[in-house]
């Protein structure tokens, strides 16, 4: 005889298919918070930050801080150094992720990852936003050229040496074309900026 799932064995499976959930993620598949919170007294589960939880023993990827940054940040973009290393333009490591968030929304409290947030606005916000899944869980990061782009608008902060560097190994790689980074750089308003980069290195 087959039995029907329980509340436990339904909050497992979503566990195991998202590498870690939320609350609201739980109560959406039919859940009680006091399930939740007795599989964690039991070890089964472990929480990782406010309202956040994974499987005590989940198998989790190289990109498993960008998961939980995109779930504590659902709005956020992972930008800039984040997205450099996501990308592959980058030997930099960076030990919190970059996050761009809207300038009126709000910011996480006691996140589960360590989050930089930058504030964007206009086009700069809204173009060049990609989304991948990982772990189950769907991630939203700026394409290659649009991260290039953004190093070139923060590169007091990001540093020339960095940006330099990702811009060469963008092109280099065929990550994007001189032309698809020339149209971003003037829809940001920075193509005075970058114009004389590119043309030395295409």
């Amino acid at each position: 005889m087959d039995y029907p799932d329980t509340d436990a064995d339904r909050l497992l499976r979503l566990s195991t298919e998202m590498g870690a959930f939320r609350l609201a993620d739980a109560r959406d598949h039919g859940v009680h918070p006091e399930t939740v919170y007795r599989l964690v007294r039991r070890g089964e589960l472990e929480r990782v930050g406010r309202g956040l939880y994974r499987a005590a023993e989940a198998m989790v990827t190289e990109h498993h801080g960008l998961v939980l940054a995109a779930m504590v940040v659902p709005n956020g973009v992972v930008c800039l150094l984040s997205a450099l290393s996501f990308h592959e333009l980058t030997t930099q490591l960076p030990f919190e992720v970059w996050m761009a968030l809207d300038r009126r929304a709000a910011a996480p409290r006691d996140p589960a990852v360590q989050v930089r947030i930058m504030r964007f606005s206009g086009a700069a916000l809204a173009l060049g936003i990609e989304a991948h899944e990982m772990e189950g869980t769907q991630v939203r990061v700026y394409s290659a050229a649009k991260t290039v782009i953004d190093c070139f608008r923060y590169r007091n902060l990001v540093g020339m040496d960095v940006t330099i560097e990702a811009l060469r190994d963008c092109l280099q790689q065929r990550k994007s074309s001189p032309g698809e980074l020339w149209e971003l750089a003037r829809a940001c308003r920075i193509g005075s900026v970058i114009r004389p980069y590119i043309e030395a290195l295409a």
